[in-house]
């Protein structure tokens, strides 16, 4: 797989984001697999790979996709946990 370009990423759905990570990370997996097995001939490969995961998280923490996400929606005051103050004398 080539490069992922973030503004393609951008215009797509959380869903279809999710299941691009899902799909990099199992192909990641298979990569350190075969890396581990001394099978692996473009070792270019993984590091390409660990950077489409990284531009399809981003692309699924902008702004835009929170707001669309449901599974991380945003803490109210009640959920807050109070800080902690520690005062040495």
């Amino acid at each position: 797989m080539s490069s992922l370009k973030y503004t393609d990423l951008e215009n797509k759905d959380v869903k279809e984001l999710e299941q691009i990570v899902k799909g990099l990370r199992v192909k990641f997996g298979k990569l350190r697999f075969e890396l581990a097995n001394k099978t692996l001939k473009n070792f270019s490969q993984i590091k390409q790979t660990k950077k489409n995961i990284a531009r399809a998280l981003t692309a699924l923490k902008n702004p835009k996709h929170q707001a669309l996400n449901p599974k991380q929606a945003p803490m109210t005051n009640d959920q807050n946990p109070k800080p902690i103050l520690n005062i040495r004398i």
